[in-house]
């Protein structure tokens, strides 16, 4: 039975901390609630023929944060509208012959390409089909009128439930999802920094190291992705929401320091990757690595990052200002281990301008990496208490 017991991990995980478990249960809950909600006002108080839009809807536009539930509800009612639209105007001016319907078909489906309508552009379709059905059922043409003129009703019912409980019921604030995109982004660059330091030290560069960590890179890069859209949510979650003007909310209002942590850290993901393939390249050549002073002294510029990277993993905005100056610190550390490399290059005289040969790319990508930890280190500095 070892479904019953994943089952009862992931309550446990949704009962005992916030994250993606609670937050699907929060919009199971809402969403069962909008729906009943809407059923009992279409079926019980209006007693609507197709009573089932109602719940349909309120249940459609429900999502993660309200401002996305808003923009969904408009364009869902305006997609279904326009569906309606289409079979009231052909109905009344042609009825409900067959011939008919591939002429609403046609035009729904074109106006179906609207962008505007987004994700909600396939109503439109869907809407004048039933608005069809609809129209071919009723006896006489004040019926006909009256079911057309209902659908958009029972739309604008379950858009508004499903609104006033996403508003009312827990609305979410997401501002610790762009904390978490970053933590998770940064436990990659840490990982991937941490054994590309092992194997210089060591002088393992083959090939089945180098690939490892251009596949460490490639899940990196994923993670930037990911970061961006929790981000990208954590803004939405702000406008619309009650929450945000509680006092103990109002210090997690500003994301401008997680967009530039990420974009540093993705142009230092973006470094890393262009080193490795370079790396990977040029192995086959470059066998020996006979500068391994160099080498050594990179390699703890390299852990010097990392440190700082392992920071990032847990940054959090109750303790910022704490672990902003941490990290600043260890910068200034990887400051000194980049300028020991560079003497290191120097006194053992690198072979640089070798286009070949590896030590050039190591040398420009070290500089590189450095700019983007110490930008990313002093926009959280800067940050840290705005």
């Amino acid at each position: 039975m070892n479904w019953v017991r994943d089952v009862g991990a992931w309550l446990a995980r949704a009962w005992r901390s916030s994250g993606h478990e609670r937050n699907t249960v929060l919009v199971i809950v809402k969403s069962a609630l909008a729906a009943t909600a809407a059923w009992w006002v279409a079926y019980d108080l209006i007693g609507a023929t197709s009573p089932a839009f109602a719940p349909f809807s309120a249940v459609l536009i429900m999502n993660a944060t309200v401002y996305q539930s808003l923009w969904q509800a408009l364009r869902y009612t305006a997609a279904v509208t326009a569906g309606v639209a289409v079979q009231a105007v052909l109905g009344f001016l042609i009825g409900p012959e067959l011939f008919v319907f591939p002429l609403v078909a046609v035009i729904a489906l074109a106006i179906g390409q609207w962008p505007a309508l987004g994700e909600q552009r396939a109503q439109v379709g869907t809407a004048a089909f039933f608005a069809f059905s609809t129209y071919t059922m009723a006896s006489a043409t004040g019926d006909q009128a009256v079911q057309l003129g209902q659908i958009v009703l029972l739309v604008l019912i379950g858009c508004g439930i499903g609104l006033i409980v996403n508003l009312c019921v827990a609305p979410p604030l997401r501002y610790r999802g762009a904390e978490q995109g970053i933590q998770v982004l940064s436990q990659e660059v840490e990982a991937l920094l941490d054994d590309m330091a092992d194997g210089l030290r060591d002088g393992d560069v083959s090939s089945e190291r180098t690939e490892g960590w251009i596949a460490a890179g490639k899940r990196a890069q994923r993670s930037v992705d990911q970061a961006r859209a929790g981000l990208t949510t954590a803004e939405d979650s702000l406008p619309f929401n009650p929450r945000r003007l509680l006092p103990a909310h109002r210090g997690y209002l500003t994301f401008d320091r997680y967009r530039q942590v990420l974009v540093s850290m993705e142009r230092a993901v973006y470094q890393l990757s262009s080193l490795n393939r370079s790396l990977h390249r040029w192995q086959e050549t470059e066998n020996t690595y006979s500068y391994a002073p160099v080498l050594h002294t990179y390699a703890d510029f390299l852990v010097s990052l990392r440190d700082v990277a392992h920071v990032l993993s847990s940054i959090d905005s109750d303790t910022l200002t704490e672990q902003a100056q941490e990290a600043c610190r260890l910068s200034g550390t990887a400051q000194e281990k980049l300028q020991d490399v560079l003497g290191s290059a120097q006194e053992a005289d690198l072979p640089l301008a070798d286009s070949t040969r590896p030590y050039g790319v190591l040398i420009v990508e070290a500089t590189r990496l450095m700019e983007e930890f110490q930008y990313t280190c002093d926009a959280l500095l800067t940050t840290a208490d705005a």
